[in-house]
């Protein structure tokens, strides 16, 4: 029996479907933005390893390279503004808010330099995906052992000041699309002042004028990143995370509004004096 037919039929279908539905659209591009990533990072991996050997920060900027290269394909623009306050030759932390799967590509459009994320140590087991992390140096933290995490974090600021890294965070934890920021955790402040380092907030637009899970929305857009000012955290103690946390979230949620296209979607009111970190 000749399944070509029905193959070519089911192609048919299935491209009309994508075509009258806009829930096929969104699962579509989102399959094939998982396809894609599984894709490249095969070939970014064989790529790192004939160029550098293995585990190394310097594999960064050619796994940027690939993923960049997404933006084309979903018809997304980044406008940076203050991108020299990234690139600047020192260690920092690096803070930014957390939206969807796209952040990935928002990431890399904005990574400077000798720059590695902290991820959740369960991301180093999605195959191909976890060893292009792997040897890009993203260090891999088990958020479960509370005792484990600290400890970890304090090797890394040793190693980010040895090396002279950036390290970025999403002090949110969680992916977030609720129209506002969440409430930090202290990892990142503790890992700043542990280090001495300073910390460098990035604010992302809110995707929801272009992407939204919910309503199965996911066209084309354009996406404002503002890199603020850093903030010092020379002479800082354990004592002072709290304040330091609530300064970098004020400043940061303040600026996701100004830039935003949408106001919060979920009732809570627009603005500055919301709830603050914890």
């Amino acid at each position: 029996m000749d399944v070509w037919p029905w193959l070519s039929a089911a192609l048919l279908l299935l491209l009309l479907l994508v075509q009258l539905s806009r829930s096929a659209k969104f699962y579509a591009k989102i399959g094939l933005y998982c396809a894609l990533c599984f894709t490249v990072s095969i070939v970014a991996a064989a790529t790192c390893l004939l160029r550098h050997g293995g585990r190394t920060v310097e594999n960064m900027s050619i796994i940027s390279w690939f993923v960049r290269s997404f933006k084309y394909l979903y018809g997304l623009r980044f406008e940076i503004k203050g991108r020299q306050r990234l690139d600047e030759d020192r260690s920092c932390v690096i803070i930014s808010n957390h939206q969807s799967i796209l952040d990935m590509m928002g990431l890399m459009e904005a990574l400077p330099d000798r720059c590695v994320q902290i991820a959740k140590r369960e991301l180093l087991f999605l195959g191909p995906v976890g060893l292009i992390m792997y040897l890009g140096g993203v260090i891999f933290i088990n958020r479960q052992r509370s005792q484990t995490a600290v400890s970890a974090l304090a090797d890394v600021g040793e190693r980010m000041v040895r090396e002279k890294l950036k390290v970025w965070i999403y002090p949110e934890g969680t992916r977030n699309d609720n129209g506002d920021l969440l409430p930090f955790k202290k990892g990142a402040f503790y890992l700043a002042i542990q280090a001495q380092v300073p910390i460098v907030p990035v604010v992302y637009s809110s995707f929801s004028s272009f992407y939204d899970s919910r309503t199965k929305l996911f066209t084309s857009g354009t996406i404002k990143v503002e890199v603020l000012d850093a903030v010092p955290t020379r002479g800082l103690t354990v004592a002072d995370i709290p304040r330091l946390m609530d300064t970098c979230y004020q400043a940061m949620r303040t600026s996701f509004f100004s830039i935003s296209k949408t106001p919060q979607e979920n009732g809570a009111p627009a603005g500055p004096a919301a709830q603050p970190a914890q």
